[in-house]
């Protein structure tokens, strides 16, 4: 599975650099941001103490994209990895949704789980650079048996109209380092994800929560 989940980053990132190739500049300009930045989304996740590594890493980013009105960095505070988001940005209020008792019930069998993921490296997709891993074993299999789960309940199509576009369970473990709303990355962010691609940037641990979000992760209430 390790073998896969790395091919997978390196053809993801290959597909990238061949778009970029067709496109010398970003291309059209988003009207809208990636995902409402105000509302929140309830999601499972982890938010380890980063290493020198990744905290250097996020903060190169942010100064290269220092100024550039189009690109936002995750913040340090912010940063996170995403076990399995289960709905779209759909609450303007801190109070969980009338139905989150039977989520809650079915979340305790995996409420104290840690989840680690190593070998993390950049991987590129046209718009956004990540920061994504490979996960520990027992994870790979909780994350799948979660998604099973919800399928299985009255949280099934929040959890399909939150993956309309992406596999289940999704095959990513990462973090979005940087969002860009454009088409395409702008030569200087492609520059830098190039001048690191190769680099390995450790592993990250954290005991998974389930909680409210915001898109990044800077507003975080936990439901449990």
């Amino acid at each position: 599975m390790a073998d896969a989940l790395s091919a997978l980053y390196e053809a993801t990132s290959e597909r990238s650099l061949v778009a970029w190739q067709k496109a010398p500049d970003c291309g059209a300009i988003m009207q809208q941001d990636y995902y409402d930045p105000h509302k929140l989304a309830l999601a499972s996740g982890i938010q380890p103490p980063l290493s020198d590594a990744v905290a250097s890493l996020r903060q190169q980013l942010a100064i290269e994209a220092n100024g550039d009105m189009l690109a936002d960095v995750m913040p340090a505070d912010g940063l996170h990895f995403t076990f399995l988001p289960v709905t779209l940005p759909l609450y303007t209020t801190a109070e969980p949704p009338d139905s989150i008792t039977t989520l809650l019930t079915l979340w305790q069998r995996w409420r104290h789980h840690t989840v680690r993921i190593s070998e993390l490296r950049l991987v590129a997709l046209p718009g956004q650079i990540l920061l994504a891993g490979m996960p520990d074993e027992k994870s790979q299999q909780a994350r799948q048996q979660f998604c099973e789960a919800l399928l299985a309940s009255p949280w099934r199509n929040h959890l399909l109209d939150r993956h309309a576009h992406t596999p289940l369970p999704p095959p990513f473990w990462h973090t979005t380092l940087l969002r860009y709303r454009a088409q395409y990355l702008p030569p200087s962010l492609r520059c830098f994800f190039l001048a690191n691609r190769q680099q390995r940037y450790g592993s990250v641990e954290g005991t998974l929560k389930l909680a409210q979000v915001n898109y990044n992760w800077t507003r975080v209430l936990p439901i449990e």
